[in-house]
This record gives C-alpha cells, sequence and structure tokens, in this order.
C-alpha cells in the first residue's frame, strides 16, 4: 500500500493511500441533474516569473472534468477570484475555457462579478454597475453563460435592500442569455457579511427571492451557497417554475440532489472538483433510477469534502489544489498568491479519505 509522509505539527507524519475507485467516464450524458464543478487554478513556481498559472495544467483540468459529463464553473470563487487571480488574468481564463469548451462540447458558466474594483478604495453604486457590465459584456463576448457573482464593493456601498435590488434589475436586464444568480455567504467570503442589505437570513431571502421573481425569465437558476440545507430546501419550493437551484452547499449535497421526490437541486460545487469521478458515477446511478447505488457512491464523498472546506471555509483551495496534486493533474502543490501556505494540511484526517477521489 503506497505511503505518503505530510507534513502535520510541525513533523512528517505516514499517510497509507488506499487503491482509488476506478470511475469511468460515463457512457452517455447525463440528464438527471446537471453539475458544475467550480474549477481551480493550477499554479506554478520558476525562478524566473515567480509564482504564475499553469496553463497547460488549468486546461488539461478543465478537460478531465467534461470527460466526466460536469460542466466548469469558471472563473469563480474556487478560481481564486478576489485571493490571487485578478480580473486581468480571469479575462484570459475566461476566454481560453470557453475556447476549449467549444473544442470539445463541454458545459461552462463563467463568473462576472466586480473586482476591478479595489477592496480598500470606495464604491459608488454606478461603479459597481459599470464594473458589472464590464465583466458580463466580456463572458458574453466570448459565448459564455454568466454567473452573477456577489460584489464585495456592493457589500461595502449598498444602503438597503432596494440598491442591491436596483443594480441587480439593471444588470440582469442586459443580458443576452439566462444567467445563473449566486447567493455567496459570508463563511467563503468574509467581506460579503451582510448581504442583501440585512445581516438577518429571513429578511436577505426575501429580497433574494422577489428579485428572483420580478426576473424569472433571464434566469437560469440560482446558485446557493449558504452551507444552510434546510434554508436552501425551503428556497427551492418558492422559487418560479422552471428555476433551477444549483447547491452550493459542499457539507450536504448528497441529499440535496437527490431530492425528496418531489423537489431536488442540480450542483454548482467547489467540491466537484475533488471528487469528479464519483459526483459523475452517482448521477449517472441516477439517471438509471438507482437510488441505493446513488447513495452508496455519494455518500462516502462527505467527510473528504467536510474536512476540506472545513473552517475557515475560504482556505478550501488550498485542498481542491492539494488533492490535484497528489492526483498527478498538476506539476506543483501551488496556488496563486502563495495561498496553499495558508492553511496546514491536517493528514491524518485526509488519512482513509483519500481514496474516493
Amino acid at each position: 500500500m503506497p505511503e505518503l509522509l505530510l507534513p502535520v505539527d510541525g513533523g512528517p507524519v505516514r499517510c497509507c493511500i488506499e487503491r482509488a475507485c476506478s470511475y469511468r467516464p460515463p457512457a452517455a450524458p447525463l440528464v438527471s441533474r446537471t453539475l458544475y464543478a467550480a474549477a481551480h487554478v493550477a499554479a506554478q513556481y520558476s525562478p524566473d516569473s515567480g509564482v504564475e498559472i499553469d496553463w497547460e495544467a488549468t486546461l488539461a483540468f478543465r478537460r478531465y472534468l467534461w470527460s466526466f459529463g460536469l460542466g466548469v464553473a469558471e472563473a469563480m470563487d474556487t478560481a481564486q477570484r478576489g485571493m490571487g487571480l485578478s480580473w486581468e488574468a480571469a479575462r484570459e481564463l475566461i476566454r481560453r475555457s470557453i475556447e476549449e469548451a467549444r473544442g470539445c462540447g463541454g458545459l461552462i458558466a463563467c463568473g462576472a462579478g466586480t473586482d476591478q474594483l479595489q477592496d480598500d478604495r470606495p464604491a459608488h453604486l454606478q461603479d459597481v454597475i459599470r464594473a458589472y457590465e464590464e465583466q458580463c459584456e466580456w463572458v458574453e463576448r466570448h459565448g459564455g453563460r454568466v454567473v452573477l457573482m456577489a460584489s464585495r464593493a456592493l457589500a461595502r456601498c449598498a444602503a438597503s435592500a432596494s440598491d442591491y435590488f436596483d443594480v441587480y434589475s439593471r444588470i440582469l436586464s442586459q443580458l443576452r442569455q439566462p444567467a445563473i444568480l449566486h447567493w455567496l455567504g459570508d463563511m467563503f467570503d468574509p467581506q460579503l457579511a451582510g448581504y442583501w442589505g440585512t445581516h438577518d437570513l429571513d429578511r436577505a431571502m426575501e429580497t433574494f427571492l422577489c428579485l428572483v421573481e420580478d426576473h424569472a425569465g433571464r434566469l437560469d437558476g440560482v446558485k446557493i451557497s449558504l452551507l444552510d440545507d434546510h434554508r436552501e430546501v425551503e428556497m427551492r419550493r418558492r422559487l418560479p417554475a422552471g428555476i433551477r437551484v444549483y447547491t452550493g452547499d459542499d457539507f450536504h449535497y448528497d441529499a440535496l440532489i437527490r431530492g425528496d421526490g418531489v423537489h431536488y437541486s442540480h450542483a454548482l460545487l467547489g467540491a466537484f472538483d475533488a471528487i469528479a469521478p464519483a459526483a459523475s458515477a452517482a448521477v449517472a446511478a441516477l439517471d438509471r433510477n438507482c437510488l441505493d447505488e446513488y447513495d452508496r457512491i455519494l455518500s462516502p464523498t462527505l467527510p473528504l469534502a467536510r474536512h476540506i472546506f472545513q473552517h475557515p471555509t475560504y482556505l478550501y483551495k488550498t485542498g481542491l489544489a492539494f488533492l490535484a496534486y497528489l492526483n498527478g493533474c498538476q506539476k506543483q502543490f501551488r496556488l496563486l498568491g502563495g495561498l496553499e501556505n495558508g492553511r496546514v494540511t491536517q493528514s491524518r484526517k485526509l488519512e482513509g479519505l483519500l481514496e474516493i477521489v
């Protein structure tokens, strides 16, 4: 049985790697659920240029996700938006990934936000609108579907729920194709605390649902990233017909995707960056109405996902890059901005979990 020596608590610890499950790409497209993996960016270090994007590994990883029937959610928070990936680099990532998707028929949606606006400078609502417009135009010009991301700048300058409503209404009214509206909780980005104009999640949900109802014709769906499965279940019962829920709950995705027999969630998950083969095989089992097989495949992935997304949740990118490195999907265990140093690898908890990836 292979062993790794991993750093933990200041010293090396032996970690035994059990034989991996041999999930293969599906023989037919997945049909019962639409799955997006929010994909991370592979980085590399060279003495001449320092740490930079490893474009070959980054794009190869996206082809790997597409081969398992998953879509790619590009340039999202998983790709270190606001944590190492600049808007300039995100533009190039979006352009290249859409081109790759076109070449292989892969499903793709791309994050559009306002991260041209620096976090340490004042912003006004018109600045936020212009920033959103620029990013949405870039995505749609290259043929991508927009994922309308949460905005740190809007969280700083909005005075009320109506400011959020007005900004989002302005942007949604201009889009050429239905978008995915993303509610990202502050556990993923502390600078988004009080989003939708309140720290009261019940009131925030009412604003969010009113916005969706008013613009249902311009939305493909909503992505809910609150790590609150009960709230997601309530919201999907109340959403207008035809609006998909893409779960962003990396703690409870198995039950949310499985559903209750009436309602269910699709998925747009950072966790699927790590467990794409298992996610694909599980939904292929759903396609065959084999619910026991679905549970058998997907339920054992939860301990790994919960480990990767443990507090502080926003450092989960470290776990994704580490697993990609262990699986040979990138040459170095690197993230942009040195983010791989943000979380100490807890190898004792990884032992016994790595066989599922």
